[in-house]
């Protein structure tokens, strides 16, 4: 029975990339599904994602045996995804719930494939939706002054490790995260905010937002680094507004599109369709 898998790489360009890990899949009968490449004339990397069928008995390790000597002699960088795979994620949320719940339905209908393996917060708002849908709820405050968030986060670490989740997913979690914590799970951390910023920072910032006359909101997903909301973005969606509308209404269409925007970063990345470059990404869409 044949198996689908992706091949994501990254090296110094120069020629016979392609040629040296499409020959030695072609050796082991592999049918390539999908191809994408990318030169960035900038650095002089070449980044390449290959969705591929191999027939029966090419398992991973087999494929990994056949691609090492092209890998080697590029100095890649390299994944290998088997798609039989369930990828497990945890989501952390704080009171508001719009980004978590739209990311369930998606799973939920098949859009998103994927397993939410827990659910964290520090708050308990959202028990009862972790109840209904059959998810493990870890209830993780903290407190006022911030004296045990260094605990706080380490259980969150233990929590991610213990459930194989491949993917932490930041899903209007209010709380600032450490350097370390941000530091360990990078390039596997999304989180979602306003495009609001470096403007209208704190507290608000759609009535601020509103008290300013923005014609345009929007919503930005990136890889969580310690530089605050600055990590590299994944995905991004705008939405013209109007003087008619009220701050009420700037915030229901901003929750609309920061859900929308959460989901496809989510499905980007468990695609393996992200690839990190530097302060950026190559998404293939």
């Amino acid at each position: 029975m044949s198996a689908n898998f992706i091949l994501t790489l990254s090296c110094a360009d120069r020629p016979g990339i392609v040629a040296a890990v499409t020959t030695e899949l072609a050796g082991l009968g592999a049918n390539i599904a999908e191809s994408n490449q990318f030169w960035d004339r900038e650095t002089g990397q070449f980044f390449m994602r290959l969705a591929f069928t191999a027939p029966d008995g090419a398992n991973r390790d087999a494929i990994e045996r056949a691609l090492r000597p092209a890998f080697e002699r590029f100095s890649m960088r390299t994944t290998l995804l088997d798609e039989s795979r369930k990828k497990k994620i945890v989501v952390l949320v704080s009171k508001f719930d719009h980004a978590l719940l739209h990311l369930l339905y998606q799973i939920r209908v098949g859009w998103l494939d994927a397993e939410v393996a827990a659910i964290i917060s520090n708050h308990e708002d959202s028990r009862p939706t972790a109840d209904y849908e059959g998810i493990a709820y870890h209830y993780l405050p903290v407190a006022r002054d911030k004296s045990d968030k260094p605990a706080q986060e380490q259980q969150i670490l233990d929590l991610v490790k213990d459930t194989g989740a491949e993917l932490v997913v930041l899903a209007r979690y209010m709380q600032v995260l450490g350097d370390s914590f941000a530091t360990r799970l990078y390039g596997r951390i999304i989180n979602i905010h306003h495009s609001f910023l470096p403007s209208f920072k704190g507290a608000k910032p759609y009535h601020q937002a509103h008290e300013r006359g923005v014609k345009i909101i929007g919503a930005t997903a990136h890889y969580v680094t310690p530089d605050l909301d600055e990590g590299p973005i994944i995905e991004q969606e705008t939405a013209r507004v109007t003087h008619a509308m009220s701050p009420d209404d700037l915030i229901a269409s901003g929750r609309d599109i920061e859900s929308r925007v959460l989901a496809r970063a989510v499905k980007l990345h468990l695609e393996s369709r992200v690839m990190l470059n530097g302060k950026k990404t190559v998404v293939f869409g």
